[in-house]
Formats: structure tokens, sequence, C-alpha cells
């Protein structure tokens, strides 16, 4: 497994639970890195909860949103309930990663067969004829070579793997992209997680308990032109927006507090060749819209153990079962993209240089004038095109020119909903 995030952790935790030897490898030496997608939604909590591990998750600082609001043409609107989910937990938990993924990491860690190697960073792929064998790494001052019946590309958008593996990227675009600062949170200010859209668009405010963890939206790449303003250029533009007040961004006193985040979609036309799988935005960039990444990141994790762990375990591995992970989590993948490219709206990415005359997009508009379509936002952002469940069985798949087929029924309750 290369990458210790959401989708390699997870996955190594879930394979490790089967009976199956994993090695997750991680190039940095700890997961304190700030502004990574620090959303966990009502679906992830509930494979966190089908794994028995819910409270204790939940026992760690985190902060609750029911409901995400935006404010719209001058008032705040609804764009998200989450109260009424089928889960058992009816919000998004907004928790830093690295405590998620330090808690991931040591649940995995409980089973004899998972290991976690820090400070290891892939060099490049090992083949056989056409087929993955492993991986070349570098550990400090020293090269290694770790055989694998299957590497599993987990490594971000910025995939190692992928390009490796000479994986074909279809790429979406987006007009904008996404500069993260933090600034103080006092008594008075705003209690939900928020987005606006004033006249310059696309300011994010995200309750991190003691602090505001905010996101402005930019023409894609404008940054630039921006820093030659100069950052208090930067400041007038948030605060023209922002429902906080104007001298908070003051805290923003040089540009080593700003994060550029470069927004893209794009996704894999195929996550997989022999002995290699690509999950988790290694396979399918997501727009920061929604906060999705980690979310589809887990549905992908918990689907490819569902598929892939009887035949890892068992040693008779065959790539027809790497398709079926693709085409099980191809539809998500795709109904998601489609969803923040409405979102994203196009009569917008042509304004992109004209910021005073944008409006929000329809979509949002219609969003913000309705009761019922908050909640079908809701289940779509907390819940996804297609939740993913911990199986209590494991299935056994085999192939055949028809394509992988179950041999063993499994536990109807854990079909999707």
């Amino acid at each position: 497994m290369v990458g210790a995030g959401p989708a390699g952790l997870m996955l190594g935790l879930l394979l490790a639970r089967s009976g199956v030897d994993v090695t997750v490898i991680e190039k940095h030496q700890d997961f304190l890195r700030d502004f990574r997608g620090d959303t966990i939604h009502p679906s992830t909590l509930e494979a966190i909860h089908e794994l028995g591990f819910l409270d204790e998750l939940l026992a760690l600082p985190h902060q609750k949103a029911y409901q995400l609001h935006a404010e719209i043409a001058g008032r705040s609107a609804t764009i998200a309930d989450f109260s009424r989910l089928p889960t058992r937990a009816k919000f998004i938990a907004f928790m830093p990663q690295w405590d998620f993924l330090n808690f991931l990491a040591e649940k995995a860690g409980e089973y004899p067969r998972f290991r976690l190697q820090m400070s290891t960073e892939v060099t490049s792929l090992r083949w056989d004829n056409e087929r993955v064998v492993g991986v070349n790494v570098r550990q400090g001052d020293r090269d290694l070579v770790l055989e694998a019946d299957l590497v599993i590309g987990a490594d971000g958008r910025n995939s190692i793997v992928r390009k490796a593996a000479g994986l074909d990227v279809q790429s979406f675009g987006t007009a904008t992209d996404l500069l993260w600062m933090k600034v103080s949170k006092e008594a008075g200010d705003p209690q939900q997680a928020m987005g606006h859209a004033g006249p310059r668009q696309g300011l994010v405010l995200i309750d991190r308990g003691d602090y505001w963890q905010c996101g402005y939206v930019l023409a894609k790449g404008t940054v630039d032109t921006l820093k030659a303003e100069g950052l208090s250029a930067l400041r007038a533009r948030i605060a023209e927006v922002a429902p906080l007040p104007n001298d908070r961004f003051e805290e923003i006193r040089s540009w080593d507090d700003v994060h550029l985040l470069s927004v893209r979609i794009d996704r894999l036309k195929t996550w997989w060749k022999p002995g290699v799988l690509c999950i988790g935005d290694a396979a399918h960039a997501m727009s920061p819209i929604g906060g999705v990444g980690v979310n589809l990141a887990i549905q992908d994790a918990i689907a490819t153990a569902n598929t892939l762990a009887e035949a890892l375990r068992e040693g008779r591995l065959q790539t027809c079962l790497l398709d079926a992970v693709q085409r099980r989590r191809s539809f998500p993948t795709k109904a998601t993209q489609k969803l923040q490219l409405m979102m994203r709206s196009r009569k917008r990415a042509g304004e992109a240089r004209n910021t005073r005359s944008r409006k929000p997009p329809l979509f949002m508009r219609l969003i913000a004038r309705s009761s019922l379509l908050p909640r079908l936002t809701g289940r779509l952002i907390g819940i996804g095109f297609r939740p993913e469940h911990v199986r209590t069985q494991l299935v056994d798949w085999t192939c055949s020119l028809k394509g992988p087929h179950r041999q063993k029924p499994h536990d109807d309750a854990l079909e999707d909903h």
C-alpha cells in the first residue's frame, strides 16, 4: 500500500483484519500537515461504527455540523441537511486529519499482519514482463525492494504509482484555485461551517474549535497577480465577503500563512494494470466542493477490501477482480464529479476574470430556495451515490468469461441502502 492517507490506512486495516499480510508505506515521518481533508462524513462514520470504533473516534476533539449553510445574495441559506440521514452519526465531523490517521494507524496496528513504514518513499515500480510485482523504495540512506502480490496506489492526486504505472488520466479542469489560511475564533462569531457568496464569491469558513479555517476561491492562475498586489489586497478581498470583523484578517501576517490548493477534477480511464491498482485521489482527484474527497477514498477502500480480501489471503488474485473494483466505484466517482462540475457552473468559469459580476451558480440558488433540496444534497454529500459497508463475512470472488461473481452468500443486511 503506497500512501498512509485515509484510503491506504483504511484498506490496510480492513485487509489485515481479513488475514492478509499488508505493508503500508508513507514518505513522510508523521501525519502533521495543515489544510488536508479534515471532514469525516456520515458514511465514513458509519463504517467506523461497523468496525466497532465509533465511540472511540468521537472521543477525539472534533466539531459537528448537522447542516451546511451559505450566504447567497445577502441572506443565509441551508444548502445541506444531514439530520435525517439513515446513519448513526447524522453530522459531518470536523477533525484534524492527523488525528484521524493516527487513529486508523493505531487500530490497524492491533492486527499482527499490518505493518506501517514511515519515511519510506517509492522510487519506482518493479515489473516482471507486463506485471507489477513490487516497489523499489528509499528509506533514509537505504534503497530497499518490497515484493508484493499487489501494489495499491493510495498516494494522492500527485500519485507516483499511477505515473509509474503509465495509467492514462482524463482531466476536466477547473476555473479556480483555493487559498487556505487561519484566523482566530471569538465569541459572537457564526456557529456553523459556512460558505459565503458575496460580490466576489467564494469564501468558506470551517469551525476548527479555537480558530477558523478559511478558504478563499480565486480564478485559476491569478495567485501571482494577487501576490503582486500585496497581502493587504488579499486581506481586503476576504474581509469584503467575510462575516467577521475586518481586523481579524490582520492575523494573516505573511504569505507563509497562506496555502495554495490547485483545484482540479480528474480520473483515471483505467484504475489498474496487472499487479497494481489505484484508489482514492490517486484514481480520481476531486474538487474541495462538499469536502467529499476523504469520504470517496474511504468508500474505495471498503469496496476494495470487500472484493479482494479473500483472493489476496489465499494467493489467487486475478486481474478481473481489479477491474471489478473500478466498475464498483466508477459510478459514484463519475456522479460525484458531475455534481461538482454542476455546482461550479460553466457561466461562472467563463466569468473567472470578472469576479464582481459573478452570481452563485443556478444549482446553488435553487437549493437555497427549497426546503427539500437541502435534504437531497445532505444525502449526496453525507452518504454519496453508492455507500459501501464493512462486511462481517468475506466474499469469495471468482472470474469467468462473464466477469467476476460471488461464490458465497453474504449478509443481506450489508447490501446497499
